[in-house]
């Protein structure tokens, strides 16, 4: 038998090439390229909003005699559910649920005898520690809504304005001094629809808010054979939470 032998030196130096080439064609066929994935960006956000308000709540449209004489304050919360009219979203309607709790501090006596309320204003020379009705109601804002938001941020530039309407739930006029305590709950004489315009404006979270009522709190309370037609302005500022 004859022996093979390679004589030429350069036979050898390809011997491991091609003993790799079948490897390298498989590692080559198993490692694919990575692809880098794209974030997709939502462009079609909702500004649905949480809020808070704390207000100033004043009366106009007084009757003669009828003042003010303590910081009267309200607080409201609620949702908002935004729905976007415009292709890039800067004008929506907004519509959702929330509820107020209001105090007024004045001088107006709030006084029920035999099933009847009365009203008087309180004399000068009597002790008041305090005198102050308060109502809470649960509200249905209805808003139009214009902004310089983006999807890309939730910083930015709004002015929101709409109706609000209210149904009162609950209401108590409390008089504390001389010589009695009086309290007068559920007074059937205010108005159980409430209803007012409102603006709210600013920059990102904390905004200017504005309430005025369109109609009187009351429906047929009377002060000296006079109608009572006390209205509601109330100011402050209003927090927008995503």
């Amino acid at each position: 038998m004859k022996r093979i032998s390679f004589q030429n030196k350069s036979a050898w130096l390809l011997l491991p090439c091609f003993l790799l080439f079948p490897f390298s064609a498989v590692f080559s066929q198993e490692i694919a390229p990575v692809k880098e994935e794209s974030v997709k960006i939502d462009s079609l956000y909702r500004e649905d909003q949480f809020y808070f308000a704390l207000s100033y709540n004043s009366l106009v449209n007084r009757p003669a005699g009828v003042s003010q004489n303590k910081f009267s304050s309200g607080v409201s919360l609620g949702f908002l559910r935004d729905m976007p009219i415009n292709a890039n979203r800067t004008w929506a309607i907004a519509t959702g649920l929330g509820f107020t709790y209001n105090n007024f501090n004045q001088n107006l006596l709030v006084n029920e005898q035999n099933g009847v309320v009365n009203y008087q204003l309180i004399p000068a020379d009597v002790r008041v520690d305090k005198n102050k009705f308060s109502q809470l109601s649960v509200d249905v804002p209805i808003e139009l809504r214009w902004r310089t938001s983006t999807y890309e941020s939730h910083k930015f530039w709004r002015i929101y304005t709409g109706l609000k309407f209210s149904y009162l739930l609950y209401d108590r006029s409390l008089f504390n001094g001389s010589p009695e305590r009086i309290i007068v709950q559920n007074n059937s004489d205010f108005n159980a629809l409430q209803y007012g315009a409102y603006l709210a404006t600013g920059y990102n979270t904390v905004n200017l808010y504005m309430y005025y009522g369109l109609n009187p709190l009351f429906q047929k309370a009377t002060l000296n054979g006079a109608s009572v037609n006390m209205r509601t302005f109330n100011l402050g500022i209003i927090f927008y939470i995503l």
